[in-house]
């Protein structure tokens, strides 16, 4: 997979490629990490992801967590039809902030 990650001051935007899986999952936690914390605005750009497994599940729910505990907030954007059912049969659209 392939993350590329681009901040300003209070906000960061994370374009993925390829699969979001259990192999790739520990890889984006800790580019995550990298982000400052001042960026408490995180935006998910998923154009080029065709598959996310419940690790990758996982990831976008601890980073909802802990925006919400800093009370900043997180979007993910343009979903692939086969990932937004994944994410509607798990209930994480109802969760997360999807575009």
């Amino acid at each position: 997979m392939t993350i590329a990650i681009s901040t300003t001051e209070n906000q960061a935007t994370i374009t993925l490629e390829g699969r979001l899986d259990t192999l790739s999952s520990p890889q984006l936690e800790e580019e995550l990490k990298k982000i400052p914390e001042t960026a408490t605005t995180l935006t998910f750009d998923l154009a080029k992801i065709d598959y996310v497994s419940s690790a990758g599940l996982r990831v976008f729910l601890g980073e909802q967590k802990r925006l919400k505990a800093l009370g900043g907030n997180m979007v993910v954007t343009n979903i692939c039809p086969a990932v937004k059912e994944v994410f509607d049969i798990t209930g994480l659209s109802d969760i997360l902030t999807c575009t």
